[in-house]
């Protein structure tokens, strides 16, 4: 028996979906202190799981199949051209890839963003303890890409690196400062990290679940080719 067949999986009762109103969801969790192979952490990301903190999950509910994992292939993809306009508007970023950290600068940037842009939801307020839990626990595999503007931190994605297949981008927030707006700095992020996966020579770029019903999630099929995990297949839209 492999060591992926020996896991243990643990399933929560319902509770209501975040993404969808009046439904309920359940979620499966790798059970949180397994000693997971470098070839566990591929067959489970390969197989819908993600990582939030410490823990490796996918929805698991009885009635709806409605979040698809997603993901590109970078080696075809090309950007549009409101991406290529993206990438002009933002030659004069820097970034850097380093450790997930805590400090002053990161979570002060973290709570910008959440105040500005997620007031209405369940990360608000945002908490030391919040982002500790979410963003810097739970893996050796775990990046910071940051941007930064004539020296100033303007965006983070936290990322893992699935060895030898992919990085999962995570979560992303940036400056909300209406200023920066015409950067489309979310976007930038994503395409950024596309170029990290290629350089890395790695074959895709994990971005997590989209729903067809949320406007939370139509972002992600901007990224084209996009392959898509249906019937535990997953089939390539152009």
């Amino acid at each position: 028996m492999s060591g992926f067949q020996k896991l243990r999986f643990y399933a929560t009762a319902p509770h209501p979906c975040s993404y969808l109103e009046d439904r309920e969801a359940t979620t499966l969790f790798v059970e949180p202190d397994a000693a997971l192979t470098e070839a566990d952490l591929v067959k489970l990301t390969e197989t819908g799981f993600r990582r939030s903190g410490r823990y490796i999950y996918r929805p698991h509910c009885a009635d709806c199949n409605a979040c698809i994992s997603v993901r590109v292939p970078v080696d075809a993809f090309h950007p549009k051209r409101r991406q290529r306009r993206t990438i002009q508007k933002n030659q004069d970023i820097v970034f850097k890839a380093q450790a997930p950290v805590l400090d002053e600068i990161h979570y002060a940037l973290y709570d910008r963003y959440i105040r500005a842009r997620h007031a209405d939801g369940d990360m608000f307020p945002p908490s030391v303890s919040q982002y500790q839990s979410f963003l810097t626990a739970g893996s050796s595999h775990a990046f910071f890409l940051e941007a930064y503007l004539e020296g100033q931190l303007i965006a983070v994605t936290h990322f893992d690196e699935i060895p030898g297949n992919g990085l999962s981008a995570i979560y992303t927030f940036f400056d909300p400062d209406p200023e920066l707006a015409p950067r489309s700095l979310g976007r930038m992020m994503v395409l950024q990290l596309i170029e990290v996966t290629k350089e890395l020579g790695l074959p895709y770029l994990y971005l997590g679940y989209w729903i067809r019903d949320s406007i939370k999630m139509a972002y992600k099929t901007e990224y084209r080719p996009i392959e898509m995990l249906i019937n535990s297949r997953w089939i390539r839209a152009d």
